[in-house]
């Protein structure tokens, strides 16, 4: 029997219960935001506007067709964004993950080193992307120390260290919460002559863990007291205000009297709402593992599956996991929704996906662990000259010159006006042979004004213009040719940036007393 490939079934994104309520409670949304400070950042609004088109038809589409059964079907545009659409980012997270599985991370055995903070941080670092982006490298300089210092205790010296990080911004319960999730590999990378080589280190103690924390809860708190990030600033859109009002709720198990302890595990710390995870491991050959791990730490906010119509007619998101008194699922409204979603759109421009030590870009051991990495170096010399060539073979040739007396056209798809080049010839052309305005109009007795017989009109050219200026000078000197210099005494240079003498009779004397 022939083997089929799956069938593509386009994607129904205007039956989904979140696309409902975006398209019901947008424009309530907006409306609400627009009398909290300054509004919903424009990002934000762009990016609830995108996902109504994402996937739709109506608004764009790619038709593909198969060569070989000549058989046709429409693909929507997709909308691209990375705080709404479900889609949008499940599939960045799949691409993310295979990128990295595949050309990055070379096939060692990792660490997942997980940190978050406590309410008054978040709010801190929510407000400051830049900030965000110091913690995480306080952060990773202590990890980086701490596996460096364990090599040295097993005769390991020079031993470099790398890390791909992940930045997210929510929970598992559409909380605001700012964390980290790190892969590091279980070992160092040590140089050697013409290659490096991978040690394996054994698992870090539960004393080391607890003291990373604590090198690291002072550390930051130190960086934000001299940064002057403590206390923080009220909201100032409706964004952050969306954001205060997730941090400042609870949920109902933690209104409890007796708060159930937390449970132990090993490698794992608290310190001050500060908490510190290091009991995910990887094996070097569990590649699949490896990807599931990536695409958790570059996944969206939302899930399709999770979301539903409770019999009030609210939207019911199910957690992940159940909280103590048995609550599996949250209800929202569709504009209480909306605002949390809105609280979750990362800020544009900003890399939620970091590589540091040796897989950074710029690192000297990188196209030893990427095998990549040196075959596009050596591949993009080439490329660029084939490129290069081939935007040489495409470009038409236009000779402004000759644009300038007459209209040229290109291919017969577009006309260039001659008038619309002359100020670009100004500035291309020397200004000796550039032609002039016509000489001004000549008043007559009878009060009208006419041009000399011997001027041209301006449909002629720029070769009679410079004609006509050349015989229609007022001073009867003969103009010097071009490329000509004015005469200099012996003895003395030219004179440049000397003010001209004031046209007063008074000013010419004290001009004549002053060469003297």
């Amino acid at each position: 029997m022939e083997e089929r490939g799956r069938e593509y079934r386009r994607r129904q994104p205007e039956g989904t219960v979140l696309y409902e309520a975006v398209r019901e409670n947008l424009a309530t949304l907006l409306e609400e935001a627009s009398e909290v400070g300054c509004g919903l950042p424009r990002y934000v609004e762009r990016d609830f506007a995108r996902y109504l088109e994402c996937g739709v038809l109506a608004h764009g589409f790619a038709r593909v067709r198969c060569e070989s059964c000549k058989d046709a079907l429409l693909v929507a545009f997709s909308c691209k964004g990375r705080g709404v659409c479900p889609s949008c980012n499940a599939k960045r997270a799949h691409v993310t993950a295979a990128h990295l599985v595949e050309g990055v991370l070379p096939r060692v055995p990792y660490r997942q080193w997980t940190l978050s903070f406590p309410h008054r941080v978040r709010w801190v670092l929510l407000k400051d992307v830049g900030l965000l982006s110091d913690v995480l490298t306080v952060f990773l300089r202590a990890v980086f120390a701490l596996q460096r210092r364990r090599a040295r205790r097993h005769g390991l010296r020079g031993g470099q260290v790398g890390a791909v990080s992940f930045i997210q911004f929510f929970g598992s319960a559409l909380q605001v919460t700012p964390y980290f999730h790190s892969l590091v590999p279980d070992g160092v990378f040590v140089p050697r002559e013409g290659g490096v080589r991978f040690e394996p280190l054994p698992p870090p103690t539960q004393a080391e863990v607890e003291r990373l924390l604590r090198v690291v809860h002072h550390r930051v708190l130190r960086l934000l007291e001299k940064r002057g990030a403590l206390p923080a600033q009220g909201p100032e859109d409706a964004r952050q205000a969306y954001q205060a009002h997730s941090l400042q709720q609870r949920l109902r198990w933690t209104e409890v009297d007796v708060r159930p302890p937390p449970r132990k595990q090993s490698r794992c710390a608290l310190l001050e709402g500060f908490s510190l995870h290091a009991n995910t491991h990887l094996h070097a050959n569990d590649r699949q593992g490896l990807e599931r791990l990536c695409r958790y730490g570059a996944r969206g906010a939302l899930a399709l599956e999770r979301l539903s119509r409770a019999e009030d007619g609210r939207i019911a998101y199910r957690m992940k996991r159940p909280l103590p008194d048995g609550t599996t699922h949250l209800l929202f409204t569709g504009l209480e929704l909306l605002r949390r979603v809105a609280s979750l759109v990362p800020p544009p421009r900003t890399n939620l996906t970091r590589f540091h030590g040796v897989f950074a870009p710029g690192a000297q051991l990188r196209p030893f662990l990427v095998p990549q990495a040196g075959a596009e170096e050596a591949s993009e010399a080439p490329q660029a000259a084939v490129r290069k060539e081939r935007m040489k073979e495409r470009t038409p040739r236009v000779d402004f010159r000759r644009v300038a007396q007459e209209d040229v056209r290109l291919g017969g798809l577009a006309t260039i006006d001659k008038r619309l080049v002359r100020f670009a010839l100004y500035r291309r052309v020397p200004k000796r042979s550039w032609p002039s305005a016509p000489p001004p109009e000549v008043k007559q007795e009878g009060g009208s004004s006419s041009r000399p017989r011997s001027a041209a009109p301006r449909e002629k050219g720029a070769q009679e213009r410079m004609e006509h200026q050349v015989e229609a000078r007022p001073d009867g000197r003969r103009p010097r040719a071009d490329g000509a210099r004015r005469a200099v005494a012996p003895g003395r240079g030219p004179r440049r940036g000397r003010k001209a003498p004031r046209a007063s009779s008074r000013g010419k004397r004290r001009h004549k007393s002053r060469r003297r």
